[in-house]
């Protein structure tokens, strides 16, 4: 399972596991190596760690530097995808919905590998999308936000009805155009919810990035709020 850390992750996996056609094995996340966080969500690894023990399933974190050329992230994900076809693997999930330049570029890079990507989320409506995440039981916050298309006050911001109902119609309502990201502390496949505090809210290069950290366990949760 290609694994973001998000909403449209946690409901790809959730349908993967529903059809049964294939048997999800394991979770594969890019983490920028110089701040120890998921790539574009800004996510802490501890709480990807957090994510995989309360899903059952290990995480494969492929380590990009940063600043990461795009050679390089190919390389180490291709190093990534041939570890993975080693130990059996044939498929790899991605939770894409409709972004035709990126699901073309999935296809490409692993063209010839002997793995094939699935997409079970493609062309679902985006609308109905938000809502099956909702009416699933999906928890998730908002931890990175696209300045450039979307408004800075949803960071830290549960996303639920009342999120969606603020939402500018011009955003994306599962922010499949980059918009936002979001990371998922329960929902359907987690065996528990993931107790975390919200910390420091900052701007960065043209991004709006919302720390959440576990609370359990952690130092640097009592820096944090409810």
């Amino acid at each position: 399972m290609s694994w973001s850390s998000g909403k449209d992750s946690t409901l790809a996996l959730h349908e993967t596991r529903r059809a049964d056609a294939v048997e999800v094995v394991g979770l594969l996340t890019t983490v920028n190596s110089a701040f120890e966080r998921v790539a574009m969500h800004g996510v802490r690894r501890s709480l990807l760690d957090a994510q995989a023990e309360a899903l059952g399933l290990p995480v494969h974190v492929v380590e990009l530097p940063w600043p990461c050329p795009n050679e390089v992230y190919e390389e180490r994900m291709s190093g990534a995808i041939g570890r993975a076809r080693e130990m059996g693997v044939e498929v790899v999930v991605f939770g894409d919905l409709y972004l035709e330049d990126i699901r073309h570029y999935r296809e490409t890079s692993l063209r010839g590998t002997g793995v094939v990507p699935l997409f079970p989320l493609w062309h679902r409506p985006t609308d109905a999308v938000a809502r099956d995440l909702l009416a699933l039981g999906v928890r998730a916050l908002v931890v990175c936000v696209d300045l450039a298309q979307a408004p800075r006050e949803i960071a830290g911001r549960w996303y639920d009805e009342a999120l969606l109902a603020e939402l500018p119609a011009s955003v994306d309502p599962c922010g499949e155009n980059g918009e936002f990201h979001t990371v998922v502390v329960d929902g359907p496949g987690f065996s528990h919810p993931i107790d975390v505090v919200l910390g420091e809210i900052i701007e960065r290069d043209g991004f709006v990035f919302a720390d959440v950290v576990p609370r359990r366990g952690s130092a640097a949760a009592s820096a944090g709020v409810n």
